[in-house]
């Protein structure tokens, strides 16, 4: 099972530390290394929350995710991303920008450096809202319900998650456009960029969200008529018709899981600056780590973890929007790569103990209850 998931995780592993011995020695085997560990770190709970919505595909979109998915994540976001940062930024034509990250590396950076805050922006955006969503929603199950219930209470208020993003987009971009003015105007012109690229991600996930959520829900509503027809079909020996919605609905959320994983990788690329600005270096190690994110994606789906640790997606979505704040923060203030990783690795392995005591308590209190049946019954 575990090679089977994995599988090409570890031959990409050994493939891209090869790969970089043959393009620069030792010391670029272990850049490659660092990278890989980095973006595995910064990304565990984007495999947490891929895996809530990954277990209601079938197995032929899981193969989906795993391969042209992975073509996205890894040549997308992880090599050609960067490059288009630098294209549009510095009005270069693609060639151009590629014989720029190849050549002048500090250049590079620093032209990948300048577009931040409208990367963080646009991701920062788009993760706040899925935190928003999530936390605004009435559940059976809270994780912290001095917190979840009240919010929950909240979330009743049509659009208030938008309204939110919009108010901490508004501050964002106005504490930067004063900081800026104090300075010299160095970055007021940037100020607008950040607005319109903060609005771009919450259009993007409005349109992205409400058409999975859409035909979601279509989804639930012929898994539902399925049922009933199945139970007419087990009285009368009719057989059913075929769920024709799967398809368009596994597709938007395919959709979805890649818009998600590039508001993810955002963080990822920008701090990857931190350890080298070597482009080639930089897509081997976060491509090693994005494979191991995916695996990591399916394995949680098949093993059942999210069902068996029930808090685990509440985690996730917490780091969701810890990373979020953070990348809004970033447009203006340095914060260390570190701390970023080390935030959502806290919040998920709190809430994994948090779902481990449940289960505890869940078993002790069944135990209890069959030794009182036992009991009343003389056994």
């Amino acid at each position: 099972m575990l090679l089977k998931t994995f599988g090409w995780s570890f031959a990409v592993t050994a493939l891209g530390l090869v790969a970089a011995i043959f393009y620069g020695g030792w010391e670029a085997f272990g850049v490659v290394a660092i990278l890989a560990v980095l973006e595995i770190s910064l990304s565990f709970d984007n495999a947490v929350v891929n895996a809530g919505i990954l277990k209601k595909m079938n197995a032929f979109w899981q193969k989906i995710f795993l391969t042209v998915g992975v073509l996205i994540a890894v040549f997308g976001m992880r090599l050609v991303f960067p490059v288009v940062i630098v294209a549009v930024t510095a009005k270069l034509n693609p060639y151009d920008a590629v014989h720029l990250a190849l050549t002048d590396k500090d250049r590079y950076q620093q032209l990948v450096t300048d577009a931040h805050p409208a990367i963080a922006a646009f991701g920062g955006m788009f993760l706040l809202m899925i935190f928003l969503d999530f936390i605004f929603e009435d559940r059976d199950i809270q994780w912290l319900r001095w917190i979840e219930r009240p919010l929950a209470k909240l979330g009743k208020v049509d659009m208030l998650a938008v309204c939110i993003s919009l108010i901490a987009l508004l501050i964002t971009s106005f504490t930067f456009a004063t900081q800026a003015h104090q300075h010299g105007g160095a970055h007021a012109d940037k100020a607008q960029t950040v607005l319109i690229a903060g609005i771009a991600g919450l259009i993007t996930y409005m349109i992205v969200g409400g058409l999975s959520g859409y035909f979601e829900d279509r989804l639930e509503e012929e898994e539902e008529r399925e049922h009933e027809e199945e139970e007419e079909a087990a009285r009368t020996g009719k057989k059913k018709p075929a769920v024709l919605m799967a398809g368009q609905a596994a597709f938007f959320m395919f959709l979805y899981l890649e818009v998600l994983d590039a508001s993810f990788s955002f963080d990822g690329v920008i701090g990857a600056f931190a350890i080298t600005n070597d482009i080639v270096m930089m897509a081997l190690g976060l491509g090693i780590g994005a494979m191991y994110v995916r695996s990591l994606t399916v394995y949680l789906v098949r093993q059942g973890t999210l069902d068996d640790y029930v808090f685990l997606e509440h985690g996730a979505h917490y780091a969701i929007g810890a990373l979020a704040v953070i990348l809004m923060v970033t447009i203006q203030y340095e914060i260390n790569e570190v701390i970023t990783g080390l935030v959502g690795v806290i919040l998920i392995a709190w809430s994994f103990w948090s779902s481990v005591r449940r289960n505890r308590a869940v078993a002790a209190e069944g135990e209890g209850t069959d030794e009182k049946a036992e009991v009343s019954s003389g056994v």
